[in-house]
């Protein structure tokens, strides 16, 4: 039976994908990021000048990441492979040699990585290191307000502790913003734009996953 134009084109088109987020994960990463959004907009714009009713705003959607990183938790390690974002020794020889090709000085091609290279592993350290002590420090912090569900209680800690507290907070919070700017910039490079788009339609094309990735360290 003969086979339209139209269909063979859909057919190498479907056959030429390469599943890479799931519309779950792609769901919870777009969440993350409103969050995130709200929590520096509420927090940092006050202090710019800009008056609004900043508190709700703040704290409610400070709850939100914290569900939304409890729930990737979970998801993680019961239904992903977790170990895909682990660091190794190759992670950071991989590293290095990208930073010395970066600034000129050549060597070995960094090798093709699995799901995720040395970079993004490194940084999503980094940024669940961040987000864990703001969404810590934050959840301490709301015991120091009303909300529908308690009423503060800002003895259970000393001055000094509060301290500590607040700096934590407010300095994981602008160390978020400095990693979000770098998150952004990689997100817009034309040569990283193949996984911007996998975090919006979930895929990659074969030629991408041929051109940027081993085989043997992530099996599509």
């Amino acid at each position: 039976m003969d086979v339209s134009p139209t269909r063979k084109s859909q057919s190498a088109d479907t056959g030429e994908r390469v599943a890479r987020h799931h519309l779950l994960d792609r769901l919870y990463h777009w969440l993350m990021a409103v969050a995130t959004l709200v929590l520096m907009a509420s927090a940092f714009l006050p202090i710019l000048g800009v008056k609004f009713q900043w508190l709700e705003m703040h704290w409610m959607s400070g709850v939100l990441l914290a569900v939304l990183i409890a729930i990737h938790g979970v998801r993680a390690v019961l239904w992903q492979d977790w170990r895909a974002m682990m660091i190794g020794v190759d992670d950071g020889r991989e590293l290095c040699r990208s930073f010395a090709r970066a600034l000129g000085f050549g060597g070995a091609s960094p090798a093709l990585p699995g799901k995720y290279d040395a970079a993004q592993k490194f940084y999503h350290l980094g940024m669940a290191a961040l987000v864990l002590a703001v969404i810590a420090s934050g959840l301490l912090m709301l015991l120091k307000i009303d909300t529908p569900f308690w009423r503060r209680d800002p003895y259970w800690f000393s001055g000094a502790t509060w301290g500590i507290i607040y700096v934590v907070h407010g300095l994981a919070a602008m160390a978020m913003v400095t990693m979000l700017m770098i998150h952004v910039y990689f997100a817009l490079r034309p040569d990283e734009w193949y996984l911007t788009r996998s975090m919006l339609r979930g895929w990659i094309t074969r030629k991408e996953y041929s051109e940027h990735h081993d085989a043997a360290r992530w099996k599509a």
